[in-house]
């Protein structure tokens, strides 16, 4: 017969138990050898019976009368007898007594701290019963433990915390999973159109097969640049690997050198204050942050418009702040959209994709990404992050680029 695993509840109970029976037994050995010494201690008997009246003191009128029993005589022997037996049995009943009462008093102690334990580990029983109801259906229920500020408080609010943690999660994935599927469904069924209509018509030409070629290369580009945007999303949302010094001042100069001749095309003037701004993080996320809010902000503009960048350190944090004009935005919507393929505008072009990469980026950096809509129309963006040197101590002279 297997015997059931013994639980917390039970091991604190033996626990408990062992140590009063051990402090019992110890306390009540050291009462014993204490007694028994007492009363086997040696004492004058003459000053006991003095005690006892059975002899009259010295200088007394009757202190010249013998005692009661001479030392030596079969009456002395026979009371010495007597008095060790009385000692004897003294101690066994006093040793019998100090048994019975540590018996009693261990299983009253061991019941005690059945009932102590029970209810010490009841914030347990219930972690483990929400542990087991929670499921991805249901992660929005919550411990909610309510006691002390103990152990046992911290680790149900850290169990919320997780599950918390947890519920964002499953929602921000089931939110992409569905965003993804649609994105990706529609230039599918592009390509399928294009090949259908090609297929069906028995004469096409060179020239119409062309183009269905071009339309589904298009189409092929979109769907790789989709693939590629959702693998930098799931790479920046994951820990930073390769940690080393970074100035975003150096990495926002060469973005704006890249983006210079598409800002041309969109008829929008960039200009740049790039101070310095070191972190510690990998270099090619954080480059790619800083371009893709270059990007939007070019993307999201009108012709004629206006970029605005600047980097620089204050207070022990890097800044990189990215304002454009434009239309005006609901202050409301800004905040989301940071989303996955949040977009407010489709004929924008994108998948919606850039400004949650910089989310996640600036996050994985331990980091924080601010949107504002100014009631003048646009966007601007902030994203704060951990300084790796003071400000004191600037690594490079601030830079000041115009493009237009």
């Amino acid at each position: 017969m297997r015997l059931p695993a013994p639980t917390i509840r039970l091991r604190l109970t033996l626990l408990y138990g062992t140590v009063f029976l051990l402090t019992g037994a110890i306390l009540l050995t050291i009462g014993y050898v204490l007694v028994r010494h007492n009363l086997q201690a040696p004492s004058h008997f003459r000053a006991e019976l003095q005690k006892l009246g059975l002899v009259p003191p010295a200088g007394s009128l009757f202190s010249g009368r013998p005692l009661l029993f001479a030392p030596g005589s079969p009456e002395a022997r026979v009371a010495e007898v007597v008095r060790a037996q009385l000692r004897n049995d003294t101690l066994h009943r006093l040793l019998v007594d100090y048994l019975l009462a540590l018996g009693v008093m261990t299983l009253v102690s061991v019941g005690a701290g059945w009932l102590l334990a029970g209810r010490a580990l009841r914030p347990l029983r219930a972690i483990t019963a929400t542990a087991r109801r929670v499921s991805g259906e249901n992660l929005g229920e919550r411990i909610g433990l309510i006691g002390p500020a103990d152990e046992l408080k911290e680790l149900a609010d850290t169990f919320d915390g997780m599950l918390g943690r947890l519920d964002a999660a499953f929602a921000s994935q089931r939110h992409f999973v569905a965003n993804a599927s649609h994105e990706l469904r529609t230039p599918l069924a592009i390509m399928r159109t294009e090949i259908d209509v090609a297929l069906a018509d028995m004469e096409a030409g060179a020239g119409e097969l062309r183009a269905m070629a071009e339309a589904v290369r298009e189409t092929i580009d979109r769907c790789e640049q989709l693939i590629g945007g959702l693998l930098v999303l799931a790479r920046s949302e994951s820990a930073v690997e390769r940690e080393q010094e970074a100035d975003l001042g150096a990495l926002a100069a060469d973005c704006f050198t890249d983006l210079s001749a598409r800002a041309q095309e969109a008829q929008v003037e960039i200009t740049a204050d790039l101070g310095p701004a070191v972190v510690r993080g990998e270099p090619a996320l954080l480059e790619r942050m800083i371009a893709n809010l270059l990007e939007n902000a070019i993307r999201h503009n009108e012709p004629g418009g206006w970029v605005r960048l600047r980097t620089r350190t204050a207070g022990g944090l890097a800044d990189v702040w990215v304002a454009n004009g434009g239309r005006r935005i609901d202050p409301v919507q800004a905040p989301a959209l940071t989303e996955p393929f949040r977009r407010l505008d489709r004929r924008g072009g994108g998948f919606g994709l850039g400004l949650s990469i910089v989310r996640s980026v600036s996050e994985a950096h331990g980091g924080r990404t601010e949107l504002s809509a100014p009631t003048a129309g646009g966007l601007e963006v902030r994203v704060t992050l951990p300084a790796a040197t003071p400000a004191e101590a600037p690594k490079e002279t601030v830079r000041a680029l115009t493009q237009s």
